[in-house]
C-alpha cells in the first residue's frame, strides 16, 4: 500500500512544486511505482512531466473532476502516463480554482482527495500530492489524506513566520480528520551558504525542530531554476549539478536505503528532447530572434 505524502506549505515560492517533480522523479528512478497528485490550479506540476498535449486537452479527466464530480470509476481515466514509466500524474488546471467553493456544499467535502484515489493505493509505493500556496479546502484535503506532510521551507527572514500557523492547522487536523497524521519532514529550500542569514535560518530550525528537520538542504541553484523550461525534471537537464544531486539525497533520506543505478551507472536522456545544448540555441533563437 502506498504511503501517501503530501507537499505543503501556504507560503508561495518554497519549492513545493519543485520538490513535489524531483522527488518524484527520483523516486521512480529508484523503481518505486510513484503517483504525483497536482492539486496546485496553476498546474505547473502537471506541465513539469505531461507533454502539452495531454495536459491542454479540456476533455481530459483531471483533480478538478475527481474532486467535484461523481468519483465511480474515475480515478483510472484521470492516471496520465510520463516518460519514466514508474512515475504516473493525476494533473490540475486552472478549473481548480473555483473547487474551493464548488466543495462547500458537497458532503464529506474534506474527504473528496482521500476517496479519490483509495481504489489505487494498493498500486503504487508512494503517492506525493502538490498542495497550493494556501490553507483552504484544497489543503485541508491534502492532509486529510495524507499519511504524512514534507514541509519545504525558503531559507529566508519570513521562513519561520507561516511555520507556526501550518503547524496550527496540521494539528486541528490531526484532531478532527486525520490522527494518524505526520509530519514527514521539514525541508530547507533555496539555500544560499555564502550569506549569513542562510546560516541562522537553518540554525534556527533545526533548533526548533532537531528530529523533524531534513539532513538534507536544497541549495538555491540556477539550473534547478532553468530545468522546468526546458521541460525536465533536473536530473535529466543536468544530472551533475548540485540541485540534482540534492534532491537524489532527500530521496534516499525518505527511502531510507541507498538508490542504485542512477549515480553510478549511464544515465539516459529524457526521451523526445534533444541535447541540452541544442534546447538552449533553439530557446535563445526564439527569445532573441
Amino acid at each position: 500500500m502506498a504511503k501517501i505524502i503530501g507537499i505543503c506549505n501556504q507560503k508561495g515560492g518554497t519549492g513545493k512544486t519543485t520538490t513535489a517533480v524531483n522527488l518524484s522523479v527520483f523516486l521512480g528512478l529508484a523503481k518505486k511505482k510513484v503517483l504525483l497528485v497536482d492539486m496546485d490550479p496553476q498546474g505547473n506540476t502537471s506541465s513539469a512531466l505531461l507533454s502539452s498535449e495531454n495536459n491542454n486537452s479540456p476533455a481530459k479527466t483531471n483533480i478538478y473532476h475527481l474532486l467535484i464530480e461523481s468519483q465511480e470509476n474515475k480515478i483510472n481515466q484521470a492516471l496520465e502516463t510520463t516518460k519514466i514509466p514508474t512515475v504516473f500524474v493525476i494533473a490540475s488546471d486552472v478549473s481548480l480554482t473555483g473547487a474551493e467553493i464548488e466543495l462547500v456544499n458537497i458532503e464529506q467535502r474534506e474527504y473528496r482527495l482521500k476517496q479519490a484515489i483509495a481504489p489505487v493505493k494498493d498500486q503504487f509505493d508512494y503517492i506525493i500530492i502538490d498542495a497550493p500556496p494556501s490553507l483552504g479546502l484544497l489543503t485541508i484535503n491534502v492532509l486529510a489524506a495524507a499519511d504524512s506532510v514534507l514541509i519545504p521551507i525558503q531559507c529566508e527572514y519570513y521562513a519561520l513566520e507561516g511555520l507556526s500557523k501550518l503547524l496550527q492547522t496540521i494539528e486541528l487536523v490531526k484532531e478532527g480528520l486525520n490522527s494518524t497524521l505526520d509530519i514527514e519532514g521539514i525541508l530547507l529550500t533555496m539555500a544560499d551558504f555564502r550569506t549569513r542569514l542562510t546560516m541562522q535560518v537553518i540554525n534556527e530550525v533545526k533548533k526548533f525542530f532537531p528530529d523533524k528537520t531534513f539532513k538534507t538542504i536544497i541549495p538555491r541553484n540556477v539550473k534547478l531554476a532553468e530545468a522546468p523550461s526546458f521541460s525536465q525534471p533536473v536530473y535529466f537537464y543536468d544530472d551533475r549539478c548540485v540541485g540534482a544531486k540534492a534532491y537524489f539525497n532527500l530521496a534516499e533520506e525518505i527511502l531510507k536505503e541507498k538508490i542504485k543505478g542512477v549515480y553510478d551507472g549511464k544515465k539516459s536522456s529524457w526521451p523526445g528532447t534533444g541535447s541540452v545544448d541544442s534546447q538552449k540555441e533553439e530557446q535563445t533563437a526564439v527569445y532573441y530572434g
